[in-house]
């Protein structure tokens, strides 16, 4: 899908979007994912989740590639091609509505939802637990949907920086195919739920 144009009628719309690694929304479309670890940007004093459905914005850094397990490092390259640095788009595939918000009161556990994501230990430890350790790490759980089609946007600066949430202008109404069923995501949260709680 070609950058969209300001007379699409789906733009009129805006829709609040997570800021996610582009490996991570690949693999929840891939169905290796179906959970979020999140604490928020530099610039939020918390993460807040206030919605229960939303689009994520792929972002790539090269450091991601060292920070995914050697057996879904395969997801990278797609993950950065969402992100086109040349022609200075985005590529929005993947939504996402919460089934669960957990937060981490058990953070010695955490190893034992480790199927769940496909992040390395090390990354959870240093990239979730130590940023920022007096904020509280959270566990979403959830319900992936690809778009029923790739919406390509410009990167404009108002997209930039560390924070977690930014506006689009596009509209998603939840449709598109969904990953797991309903059943596969409860069982999921049940385990996270009593794995960190």
């Amino acid at each position: 899908m070609s950058p969209v144009a300001a007379q699409d009628a789906t733009v009129l719309a805006t829709s609040v979007a997570l800021k996610e690694w582009g490996a991570a929304v690949i693999a929840l479309l891939d169905g290796r994912q179906t959970v979020l670890l999140r604490k928020g940007g530099i610039h939020e004093k918390s993460f807040r989740v206030d919605r229960d459905r939303f689009v994520l914005f792929p972002t790539v850094a090269h450091s991601h590639r060292d920070r995914v397990r050697p057996e879904h490092r395969d997801v990278m390259d797609a993950g950065e091609a969402q992100v086109d640095e040349a022609g200075g788009t985005i590529t929005v595939r993947c939504g996402v509505s919460l089934v669960d918000v957990v937060g981490v009161a058990r953070p010695e556990e955490l190893a034992g939802i480790a199927d769940l994501h496909i992040w390395t230990e090390e990354s959870v430890r240093t990239d979730r637990l130590e940023f920022r350790p007096k904020h509280p790490l959270q566990v979403l759980v959830v319900r992936a949907v690809e778009l029923p089609e790739p919406l390509t946007l410009p990167r404009l600066e108002a997209y930039a920086g560390c924070r977690s949430w930014v506006q689009l202008p596009a509209a998603w109404d939840g449709g598109g195919r969904q990953i797991h069923s309903e059943r596969r995501l409860a069982d999921d949260a049940t385990r996270v739920r009593s794995a960190l709680t």
